[in-house]
């Protein structure tokens, strides 16, 4: 069993910065791979970025050159740097790891781009 709880999320105005941060615990072991979805009002779910336990990185073409993802393994934490945002990127975004046959998510957090 894993579980996740992230912070970060918030208001902030168009051209600005947030730091997103999921920390995982229990069974954190045999984790393969750590990502970061959302979804809009009225829009489903979609993949932002995902990191292998290796650091291979795969983002979503809209934010590609504006998000980082990153990972901490001391403190088995995931993180999306989000820079430059826009107000297209205002969604509740949802921490994900996949370990062995299942997808673990967290509690989801509200990311609030003003124009």
């Amino acid at each position: 069993q894993v579980q996740l709880v992230e912070s970060g999320g918030g208001l902030v105005q168009a051209g600005g910065s947030l730091r997103l941060s999921c920390a995982a615990s229990g069974s954190i072991f045999n984790i393969n791979a750590m990502g970061w979805y959302r979804q809009a009002l009225g829009k489903q779910r979609e993949l932002v970025a995902s990191i292998t336990s290796r650091g291979g990185t795969n983002y979503a073409d809209s934010v590609k050159g504006r998000f980082t993802i990153s990972r901490d393994n001391a403190k088995n934490t995931v993180y999306l740097q989000m820079n430059s945002l826009i107000p297209e990127d205002t969604a509740v975004y949802y921490c994900n790891v996949r370990r062995l046959a299942w997808d673990y998510w967290g509690q989801g957090t509200q990311v609030t781009v003003s124009s």
